[in-house]
């Protein structure tokens, strides 16, 4: 008999199927035993009248009559006749899968992981995740971006500093990408218009609930602008869409975590940093301290104000400070302390960051003798710009953080199949 997926399970009402899954739960009363099997379309349960020897995990098919049951999720079930154990586990789960709130501390939950990812609402955050990466790729589509795959291995580092991995490459040394800067510029002078979902590796050594040492960067680039002002408008339409295919896509997993997306305002609230800085101390008495640009808890005060004043879950910052910005990004004509930076806050959180780049030759010298950074290792990227490069600005998403604010986990690390911090390596 062919398996039938359990999604579609209703379009066979009172016939005879063959259902293959995972076993979530079993749960005994008399001399009937209820089953409920999960394959990956969906879960049923499933009763037999007799007694299975059968273990929560266990992978099986079954054989049955598909019938109405209105108390039943999706509103059937499986009167079961034949039972096949396909795998049986060894030894008992560590926890139960069968709770609807694994309750699970962080490292317990990351320790096990090949165990906790089969959970339903663990599941869920990944298919979420999975429509956020297809939305991003849709809409980038739809706005002309063409799709590019830049290497992870470089002969220097991207954003300099001390931030970045070392690797053994046969004879030489080499390091792991930080951003994919360097080439997504360089591809602006062929397409014009670029994107790239791919993974970025930042040796910091921090241990907080947003930060990882290797991320999924939603990244563009994009040439002719007028100013920077272009690239938070396409920003504010690429994250607009990708929210509403969320909402559309993604609601069975939204409905699990009780939770309504944000909406995306046409025009997201814009104030400069040096702005916001006196409007956190003035509305909520808080100063940010004067070694950083914004810290953790004033991004957080920023969002509330964004909320409070705008009735908007989202604000950009803008203008950070010349002395906190890569060497490539474009000082401000008014005033030469700040630059044409700017990062995208969500629910208090960073989520990007971008800016309008550098595009002459004799700037980008300038900037990188102002900033004291060594040319060695990066004559590739710096001799494209001898050979006329448009106005270009653009921007990295920091995706796992995008599905960590929708979702209101309580560390990024959950929004990642398998985290890589700095005291994790494994599994």
């Amino acid at each position: 008999m062919e398996r039938t997926l359990i999604s579609k399970i209703q379009q066979k009402d009172g016939q005879n199927v063959l259902i293959k899954g995972r076993i979530l739960n079993v749960r005994s009363l008399g001399n009937i035993i209820f089953l409920v099997i999960q394959d990956y379309t969906g879960i049923i349960q499933t009763v037999f009248e007799k007694n299975a020897e059968v273990k929560m995990g266990e992978t099986v098919a079954v054989k049955g009559l598909v019938k109405k049951e209105p108390r039943a999720k999706g509103g059937y079930e499986l009167q079961g006749e034949k039972l096949e154990i396909i795998s049986p586990i060894t030894e008992d789960l560590p926890f139960d899968l069968a709770r609807n709130e694994l309750n699970l501390n962080i490292n317990t939950l990351l320790d096990q992981r090949a165990l906790s990812l089969r959970h339903p609402k663990v599941q869920a955050i990944f298919k979420l995740y999975d429509i956020l990466l297809k939305s991003y790729e849709t809409v980038m589509r739809e706005e002309n971006f063409t799709e590019i795959k830049t290497p992870k291995i470089l002969g220097s580092a991207t954003e300099g500093g001390a931030n970045f991995f070392k690797v053994k490459y046969f004879e030489k040394e080499a390091t792991l990408a930080q951003s994919p800067q360097f080439y997504k510029q360089i591809m602006v002078g062929v397409f014009e218009r670029v994107f790239e979902i791919g993974s970025a590796f930042r040796a910091e050594p921090h241990f907080t609930t947003r930060h990882v040492n290797e991320y999924i960067s939603l990244d563009a680039e994009m040439g002719f602008i007028q100013d920077y002002s272009d690239v938070i408008q396409m920003l504010n339409k690429v994250i607009k869409k990708m929210f509403e295919l969320l909402e559309k896509e993604g609601q069975p997993y939204l409905e699990m975590y009780k939770i309504k997306i944000s909406e995306v305002p046409e025009e997201i609230p814009c104030v400069k940093l040096a702005e916001i800085k006196k409007i956190i101390k003035k509305e909520y008495g808080y100063a940010i301290p004067e070694e950083t640009d914004i810290d953790p808890k004033g991004e957080s005060l920023a969002g509330k104000y964004a909320k409070e004043k705008f009735n908007s879950d989202f604000i950009f910052i803008t203008h950070y400070p010349w002395s906190d910005r890569p060497f490539y990004t474009m000082p401000s004509s008014e005033n030469s302390r700040e630059t044409y930076g700017f990062d995208l806050l969500f629910k208090g959180l960073e989520i990007a960051t971008g800016s309008q780049r550098i595009h002459t030759y004799k700037q980008l010298m300038e900037n990188m003798r102002k900033k004291k950074v060594k040319p060695a290792g990066m004559e590739f990227y710096l001799e494209t710009f001898k050979y006329a490069m448009p106005p270009h600005g653009g921007w990295a998403i920091g995706s796992e953080r995008v599905i960590q604010q929708i979702l209101e986990l309580g560390s990024v690390k959950e929004a990642i199949l398998f985290p890589r911090d700095v005291k994790r390596l494994m599994p």
